[in-house]
């Protein structure tokens, strides 16, 4: 690769830090790593093992998409003691520009560049190309962003939609919130949509059955309610994806998402038959007058393994 049209980018979490090279002519992507972040004392070590580890590429441009804040240029870790200086990394490292982007920016960026062997298609018609779109993922937390394209580049909206309120649609949604407002100020969808939040789903609804809550992991409640072997845990992963539907379609409506609306994190590709199969898409169309504005609009589970990286090599390439 000539030494102007290679970039680095990498995805950092918690735990850990993935790296890749890409090809800025072509988008190809190679030298895929990955590496602890407890590792390392600081991100530029971990870079330039990488780099040693990747047989010193000429390396002029890079993107990171990392789990913090990146409005300024001190960036400090939510949930890792990495912090440091975007200016004095780029100086260290000798590179033309360096870019730190959120990483659910980056996941959103990834969406319109998804090949059909990385989304699986739940409900809809084919997407719009060129039309907003909205992605939302269950994980830890409930990300939120929306896409949309001016002059043939695409540009992230981030915000906090994770954190609106929860609004109830049925008697099991109003029991849940009962069951939760005893527990917090604020009811925001996270604390449903989430790994945390299956599992106060699952508590609310052995509540309402006069039943034990016998599980305490999200994992466990998964897979009990998806294999059917507990009633309770049925019902709650059911709901699951029926509050999925209805906030998903709350997405679509806020900036008429027809390139889609997309479910991305680490839970929901684990059930994409159960998620199939349960009323997610009947509850993303159930808008009163504007059922059929939202019949128009597809849905889809990412099930790209690294959407990060994805992402930041496509906002990489719209900066050079």
């Amino acid at each position: 690769m000539a030494e102007q049209y290679l970039g680095l980018i990498a995805d950092v979490g918690g735990t850990n830090i993935r790296l890749q090279l890409v090809d800025l002519a072509t988008g190809t992507r190679s030298e895929l790593r990955k590496y602890l972040c407890a590792n390392y004392p600081t991100i530029v070590d971990a870079i330039q093992q990488y780099l040693t580890d990747a047989g010193q590429p000429p390396v002029t441009h890079a993107c990171i998409a990392i789990a913090c804040p990146t409005n300024n240029d001190w960036i400090a870790m939510t949930n890792h003691s990495w912090a440091f200086s975007v200016k004095e990394t780029q100086a260290t490292l000798g590179w033309h520009a360096l870019h730190l982007i959120n990483d659910y920016t980056a996941i959103s960026m990834s969406l319109p560049h998804l090949t059909d062997e990385q989304k699986v298609q739940v409900g809809g018609v084919e997407a719009k190309s060129g039309a907003p779109i909205a992605v939302f993922g269950p994980g830890t937390g409930l990300g939120v962003a929306h896409l949309v394209q001016h002059d043939n580049f695409w540009m992230s909206l981030p915000g906090e939609g994770g954190h609106v309120d929860f609004a109830p649609i049925d008697e099991i949604d109003a029991h849940i919130l009962a069951f939760l407002s005893k527990k917090y100020e604020h009811v925001s969808v996270e604390q449903l949509l989430s790994g945390p939040g299956i599992v106060q789903m699952y508590q609310a609804i052995a509540d309402m059955k006069g039943e034990a809550a016998v599980f305490t992991d999200a994992a466990e409640i998964s897979q009990a309610g998806i294999d059917g072997s507990c009633a309770v845990a049925q019902l709650t992963m059911e709901q699951f994806c029926r509050v999925m539907g209805s906030f998903g379609g709350n997405l679509a409506l806020n900036l008429g998402a027809f390139g889609g609306v997309f479910i991305a994190g680490g839970i929901v590709p684990r059930f994409i038959e159960f998620l199939k199969a349960s009323e997610y898409r009947q509850r993303f169309e159930a808008k009163g007058r504007f059922r059929e504005f939202n019949a128009g609009i597809p849905t889809f589970v990412v099930t790209e393994e690294q959407p990060g990286l994805v992402g930041a090599a496509a906002y990489l390439m719209q900066t050079v």
